[in-house]
């Protein structure tokens, strides 16, 4: 993004969670993807600042150690670390509003009329991530396999089977325990495309992940004191826009607990919304020097 805010070229780059990857990889990861966009430029620029909106960065002190890291990688220049929730927060309009996030991960993030900001979940499968794709592909392996004698069963098995590649369950448990992320979140698409199609147990899932999900912005809403108040809720992530069966799912159960807020989809692109807040970072700081 050049000063005026026109977008001048874009970039890709590898994984970049610190918590999933290690530090110095993920910042090397913002650094290619910089890298990337800079070559797309086709011509000589000089950067003056860089946002990173990462997933893994909430902790203090995992935003200390990357911050450190990428201003090592950007030396001299703003370098902002924010989180991936962040990002989605701020292209929301000024004012009370949330942003429910359904990806490999889930959580909400959130503002009151006064600013306050409060996020719900987010950290993790361990604890966290209810109603997400690693979450719900996990249950789909357990229902799949246990319920032997149905039909919906046997078939959602036959499919997760053919599109993980694996011959049978033992195989499925074998690749979930060297990387369960390369697993279980692979599974929602068979969940998405199954329940379209009518697959009663694949409804059945997502019906069960849109309550989790819409749990988990109620118990924000309450928290940030907006429940009872007109206001806008944005979804994004992977698994948004997925499946016609669970986007209607979902509305149908954020309706039921927030029925005043007004839902949404997010437009704004994340890296747009980073460069913005660079380009902001940028002005601030150059305003702050005398």
């Amino acid at each position: 993004m050049d000063l005026s805010g026109a977008i001048a070229s874009r970039g890709r780059g590898p994984a970049s969670n610190p918590t999933r990857i290690g530090f110095e990889v993920a910042a090397m990861g913002v650094k290619q993807a910089a890298d990337a966009t800079l070559a797309a430029l086709g011509q000589a620029a000089e950067v003056v600042g860089v946002c990173a909106g990462l997933a893994g960065t909430a902790a203090q002190t995992n935003h200390d150690r990357m911050q450190e890291l990428l201003r090592r990688e950007f030396p001299g220049i703003f370098v902002r670390v924010c989180t991936d929730l962040d990002l989605a927060l701020a292209a929301m309009p000024a004012g009370a509003a949330m942003v429910l996030i359904a990806g490999t991960g889930s959580a909400a993030v959130g503002r009151d009329g006064g600013g306050r900001q409060l996020r719900e979940g987010g950290y993790g499968p361990s604890g966290s991530d209810e109603g997400s794709a690693f979450d719900t592909g996990r249950c789909a392996v357990e229902a799949a396999r246990k319920q032997t004698s149905d039909d919906a069963a046997n078939e959602l098995g036959r499919q997760i089977l053919r599109h993980l590649g694996c011959a049978n369950w033992a195989t499925v448990d074998a690749k979930a325990g060297a990387n369960a992320d390369d697993v279980y979140p692979r599974v929602f698409p068979v969940l998405a495309a199954s329940a379209d199609a009518g697959n009663a147990l694949a409804q059945s899932l997502l019906s069960e992940s849109a309550r989790k999900l819409a749990a988990i912005a109620l118990r924000l809403a309450e928290s940030l004191g907006v429940a009872q108040q007109t206001f806008p809720l944005a979804k994004t992530g992977g698994t948004v826009g997925r499946s016609q069966f669970f986007d209607q799912a979902l509305d149908t159960e954020l309706k039921r607990k927030l029925p005043t807020a007004v839902l949404s989809v997010v437009s704004a692109k994340p890296a747009e919304t980073a460069a913005l807040l660079a380009l902001r970072g940028v002005a601030e700081r150059e305003k702050a020097v005398p």
